[in-house]
């Protein structure tokens, strides 16, 4: 059986420590993976203002896929290489449509620039100095990486249900957080649509890519990756959808794994 010829791995609850820090191990399975000529690209939900602190753990391997699908980014150059945003006509109707079916919805936007939020919007992480605050038709007056949309009193999946039945394929709706936080996408736009564009450029098959993750925005990746590993404390549905489950993130979990499988 031949071996893989791309690494495809989340971050958060994947690759990253709960104290998000990529250990020496770790960082030495990916730079060994380099050195080899096997591509290592990370997938992640997190916007580039938030991605962008992960990559001095993990060097300059390459290029990332941001905020689920909507942004491939240049990692040693420090540049776009792909954006797949949503347009604003197009993110303000999901925003109506979203609070008139479950009144109590706020939003966020995140773009190139950085991050928007309405008024209410409780965001759970630090919000850079300087970031924009309004109303959302004041906040999407430019093409989106991602609209992130909270609820304080439902679970993710409640919302997410009650979300769906409304957007109808307007956007890509998906979710990663333990908290009630849509995150949404332009239309067909998702990790693995993303990084199968990535990989058709690399001349990289499905079969050939190795992925790993954690959350439900990892199941489109892990379903189209030719092997799929979850991690051992990840959500019930990626255990489920994997083809194998991985030690846990802060047992680095993936470098483990990739250990094995190239005989490291």
């Amino acid at each position: 059986m031949s071996l893989p010829r791309l690494v495809a791995t989340d971050l958060d609850g994947t690759l990253v420590r709960s104290d998000g820090t990529v250990s020496d191990y770790t960082r030495g399975v990916l730079e060994e993976l380099e050195r080899r000529g096997v591509p290592v690209v990370f997938v992640t939900g997190r916007p580039l203002r938030w991605a962008d602190d992960v990559f001095p753990y993990v060097g300059g391997h390459g290029l990332a896929v941001v905020s689920n699908g909507g942004l491939v980014w240049d990692v040693a150059r420090s540049s776009v290489h792909l954006m797949r945003p949503i347009e604003p006509e197009v993110g303000l109707e999901v925003c109506r449509l979203v609070r008139e079916a479950v009144p109590g919805s706020r939003f966020a936007v995140e773009t190139l620039a950085g991050i928007g939020l309405e008024p209410d919007f409780l965001e759970r992480h630090v919000v850079p100095e300087g970031s924009r605050r309004g109303a959302v038709e004041e906040i999407f007056d430019e093409p989106a990486l991602k609209l992130l949309a909270r609820h304080e009193d439902l679970a993710p999946q409640e919302f997410w249900d009650a979300a769906e039945a409304v957007v109808q394929g307007r956007v890509t709706i998906t979710w990663s957080s333990t908290t009630a936080l849509l995150e949404m996408s332009a239309a067909g736009v998702t990790k693995a649509s993303t990084l199968a564009l990535l990989c058709a450029d690399l001349g990289v098959d499905a079969a050939d890519v190795i992925a790993f993750g954690d959350m439900p925005n990892d199941l489109p990746m892990l379903d189209w990756a030719g092997t799929s590993y979850a991690m051992a404390d990840a959500h019930h549905t990626v255990t489920e959808l994997a083809d194998h489950v991985a030690p846990g993130h802060d047992d680095d979990g993936v470098a483990r794994v990739l250990a094995g499988v190239f005989d490291l």
